[in-house]
């Protein structure tokens, strides 16, 4: 329901009692604040009681003010700039204790995810994985460290893996333009999303490309162009992104898609072990 929860609002305006409506407004105008309020704090801050809250948060359709709470939550995600994420943060976490805040985030994130993720939907991917002819991934911004990253690993596994590099609008086209039927594109992102993972994700879409994003939320705009999406929580406890849980994901299809093809990665280990060596592309312990 988040991703029409200000239409829906401003829908019933009218029918709100006075309070509701001060609350209404102050959402309107205050999203990013009203979005980590309790009910308690919000009612404060508009001169309503908690009731007149839960009974707003009702009046919308949800089951009671958590729920709202994390409809809200999902909507303001996507549109906080950096300024206010880094003003966001600021509220809610205690300088003095950055580390075990942080830590601490990252670690729910993880079990929202393990919670949330569907582990069906997650084979079939491995599945799309193997079997398509060829392997495009596109991560843009924060999401480029995990494109690079699953792309990495996946090139030691498969000879059929490109990573989108993201110079340019018109460079990412020329390097989608022949994608077909047969195969796959990998997707990664998550609030502020990247227009430009959402056009190559449209252009493959028209392409008959089997589509995997890797996002936040159901109701991410990547969810509309893909055959399968993997949702891992991501959060802002400042201006920079958490994408702990969305790497563990990527850790895993690595993990997975290497046990289908595990005697083709022994090969290719073996031989790549060979130039290593012979390269000295790793220091080697004296013992």
């Amino acid at each position: 329901m988040s991703g029409d929860l200000e239409a829906r609002i401003i829908e019933l305006m009218p029918e709100f009692s006075k309070g509701q409506k001060k609350i209404a407004q102050f959402i309107l105008e205050h999203g990013e604040k009203a979005a980590y309020m309790t009910a308690l704090a919000l009612g404060n801050s508009v001169g309503v009681s908690e009731s007149t809250v839960v009974r707003f948060a009702e009046r919308l359709g949800f089951e009671g003010y958590p729920e709202f709470q994390k409809a809200l939550q999902e909507l303001m995600k996507s549109k906080l700039t950096s300024v206010q994420r880094i003003e966001l943060s600021a509220s809610r976490i205690n300088e003095n204790e950055v580390l075990k805040s942080v830590l601490l985030s990252d670690m729910d994130k993880i079990e929202q995810t393990l919670e949330q993720i569907d582990e069906q939907t997650f084979n079939k991917v491995v599945d799309e994985i193997v079997n398509a002819k060829r392997i495009y991934i596109i991560g843009i911004r924060s999401s480029a460290a995990l494109a690079d990253f699953l792309g990495f690993y996946l090139n030691m596994i498969l000879d059929n893996v490109k990573v989108i590099t993201t110079s340019g609008i018109s460079d990412i086209f020329e390097q989608v333009f022949r994608i077909t039927c047969e195969d796959l594109i990998i997707g990664i992102s998550f609030p502020r999303y990247s227009k430009r993972t959402l056009k190559v994700l449209q252009y493959a879409k028209k392409q008959n490309a089997k589509i995997v994003s890797l996002t936040d939320s159901k109701i991410s705009p990547l969810c509309k162009y893909s055959d399968y999406v993997l949702i891992c929580r991501s959060d802002m406890v400042s201006f920079a992104d958490s994408l702990v849980a969305p790497l563990s994901v990527i850790n895993a299809l690595i993990v997975a898609t290497g046990l289908r093809k595990k005697d083709e990665v022994a090969k290719t280990l073996e031989k790549l072990e060979e130039i290593w060596d012979e390269f000295q592309v790793y220091e080697k312990e004296n013992r």
